[in-house]
């Protein structure tokens, strides 16, 4: 568990990305990108042609990556980016690739 005042400081957010995001390295390219910010959570394809994050760390590091996702990587085509508060979980340590 982490000590409570890094808690503190410490947000989640659900993501979805909407567009040619599949197919493109965008799971890849968001994890990098994660793992760089020092952020924990997780990547993965949906269904519908959407892809989704869970993303855990400090709001800066979530802003962050919340914009690279509004580009995705060179060969995405980003049409809308989704995102809300989700409930932190300090289990959660590193960041994967879901299929």
């Amino acid at each position: 568990m982490m000590d409570s005042a890094i808690l503190q400081y410490m947000q989640a957010m659900k993501v979805l990305v909407e567009g040619k995001v599949q197919g493109v390295y965008f799971r890849v390219s968001a994890a990098k990108k994660a793992v760089s910010l020092g952020l924990a959570g997780w990547v993965r394809n949906l269904d519908d042609g959407k892809v989704e994050l869970l993303i855990q760390g400090s709001s800066s590091e979530l802003e962050e990556l919340l914009a690279w996702c509004e580009k995705g990587p060179v060969l995405a085509k980003v049409v809308k980016v989704y995102h809300e508060k989700a409930e932190f979980d300090d289990k959660i340590v590193g960041f994967t690739v879901l299929k």
